[in-house]
């Protein structure tokens, strides 16, 4: 966590100078009004993991906090006070109680707001004012519906409503301009799960030997997992986490991941582990050669992946990763999977630029939506795809005019997928027409 952590008595005893960051976990169940004192530095706020259930009317004397979490603490009403802060850009209220979001409870700056696993029923119209929001994680909630004024939100780039009540997608959602990551599975719009849960292999977790943890995301951890019966290849096993995840129910991830079928850049799923208390899936190993393309987004970037300071891949290279890329998007949407979160963080590569691509955690199916809805759900993921090719340009490290072209020819998909007009973006079966085959 970027906040530096105090104490509560080190702030009481005023020991701590101007600072930009402060985070305190104590079982706080009222606010410390000592942290106004800090008015005048702080930035970043996080309070998370406490017992805290209301904010006093002071709270908006911080006029210099950007951001602020209070996740997993006890609110049962999004505090209006947060509409007063007129410089608040994100705000996190992840896995509390809360069930009611007042009108003008959020300020007009906010552009990234997290409410995921609360109890929220219904959105106010005053959503439709955040008009600087781009990201937006309501997964886990009671919603029955969005608020048509939330069309002007034209600013939205990705929203996350799986696991609610929706039983309807309004076709305003489908047109924001430059949405480009979405998902909605574990809702009454998506129908029944798929029978892939059924007729896919199964296995028991009891049925293998875990070892070192490989790695870990929003909705369950990988491990390295050895065969209790002889001669049996060493797999990968994913463990979901819990009931819900920040992208929604892992059943839903499980059965998206099952019905996506074989692809050469797809991580290849063997069996799903479907037994209480253990819910997870069998996998092939990856070499370890493999390696992650990029990094998450950043509190800065908000939307947009991170490389480190040396990542550099060569024009050529790139336009490899963009051939595979378009080849697998292209075979999940001929099979009505949307994948929700096309990101370099999200692909492994070698050294041959061999593109794996996997985490099913936000993806969605699409057999029960109409035609048009499918097509829209298309359209924004070749936006997430522009995306995806144009970070990787930003750490181009060969552009010169030998590879003009290539350069260039990229520069150009990158602007057709990005249009703001859906209808002028490709399909994912033209692009690779216009890409070609490796």
């Amino acid at each position: 966590m970027l906040s530096a952590q105090y104490s509560l008595n080190t702030l009481k005893n005023n020991e701590i100078g101007p600072v930009k960051r402060l985070k305190i976990v104590e079982d706080l169940t009222e606010f410390p009004h000592e942290i106004l004192d800090l008015k005048a530095s702080l930035e970043i706020l996080d309070l998370s993991n406490n017992a805290l259930s209301s904010l006093p009317p002071e709270f908006k004397q911080l006029d210099n906090l950007k951001i602020v979490f209070l996740s997993n603490n006890k609110f049962t009403e999004l505090p209006e006070v947060l509409g007063q802060c007129k410089n608040l850009e994100m705000i996190a209220f992840k896995g509390n109680k809360i069930s009611k979001v007042a009108e003008y409870s959020l300020p007009p700056s906010v552009r990234w707001l997290i409410l995921t696993d609360n109890e929220i029923t219904e959105l106010p119209d005053s959503m439709g004012q955040l008009t600087q929001l781009r990201k937006l994680a309501l997964a886990g909630n009671r919603l029955t519906k969005l608020p048509a004024k939330m069309a002007n939100c034209n600013e939205l780039e990705l929203v996350r409503l799986s696991a609610n009540k929706l039983y309807t997608l309004p076709n305003w959602l489908f047109n924001l301009p430059k949405l480009a990551w979405l998902t909605f599975s574990g809702n009454p719009v998506c129908g029944p799960r798929s029978e892939a849960l059924t007729l896919f292999p199964k296995n028991k977790l009891a049925e293998f030997e875990l070892k070192e943890k490989l790695g870990e995301g929003a909705s369950g951890e990988i491990f390295l997992a050895k065969p209790q019966v002889e001669g049996k290849s060493t797999v990968a096993i994913k463990l979901f986490k819990g009931d819900i995840t920040s992208d929604g129910y892992p059943q839903d991830e499980l059965d998206c991941c099952l019905n996506a079928g074989v692809h050469s850049n797809l991580v290849k799923t063997l069996a799903q582990i479907n037994a209480v208390p253990s819910l997870g899936m069998v996998m092939e190993l990856i070499p370890s050669s493999y390696r992650n393309l990029g990094l998450p987004p950043s509190l800065s970037s908000c939307t947009r992946d991170t490389f480190t300071s040396e990542t550099a891949h060569h024009i050529n290279n790139i336009y490899k990763l963009a051939q595979q890329m378009a080849s697998v998007l292209a075979h999940l949407h001929e099979n009505n999977v949307s994948h929700g979160d096309i990101y370099a963080h999200n692909s492994l590569i070698n050294g041959q630029y061999h593109l794996l691509f996997g985490d099913f955690g936000a993806a969605s199916q699409l057999h029960h939506l109409s035609e048009y809805q499918r097509d829209a759900v298309q359209a924004i993921e070749v936006r997430a795809f522009g995306y995806f090719v144009e970070d990787l340009l930003q750490v181009c490290s060969d552009s010169d005019e030998k590879h003009k072209e290539t350069y260039l020819k990229l520069v150009k998909i990158v602007a057709s997928c990005t249009s703001n007009v859906l209808k002028n973006r490709p399909k994912f079966l033209e692009l690779v027409g216009i890409l070609g085959s490796e």
